[in-house]
């Protein structure tokens, strides 16, 4: 009796459901992609547009998700090089630093 009476609610629920976009991990090929240009570029693991242009097409993503992979991946495993905040730095400013007056 109830499932009579609901049955016409439940399958527009069930369809909305099924319109919703499933959230969760990208398809495997397409992070193993997105890890090889990682470890290529790993030093300074930020792609250029182009670069993502070209990761989109290869692995099938938009580039909002290639942008996210990306922030992601440098959050939990990217720790730049120590020398590189240095190398930011101009020479007067570290060489101030360490000037004997």
């Amino acid at each position: 009796k109830l499932l009579r009476k609901y049955s016409g609610y439940l399958s527009s629920l069930k369809q909305e459901f099924s319109k919703k976009k499933k959230k969760g991990k990208l398809p495997k090929e397409a992070r193993q992609i997105l890890f090889e240009w990682w470890t290529a570029h790993y030093k300074w693991p930020y792609p250029t547009e182009a670069d993502k242009i070209a990761l989109a097409e290869a692995t099938g993503l938009d580039q909002k998700q290639i942008n996210n992979w990306f922030i992601n991946q440098r959050k939990r495993h990217w720790k730049p090089a120590e020398n590189m905040h240095f190398s930011v730095m101009d020479n007067s400013s570290t060489s101030s630093l360490f000037a004997d007056d």
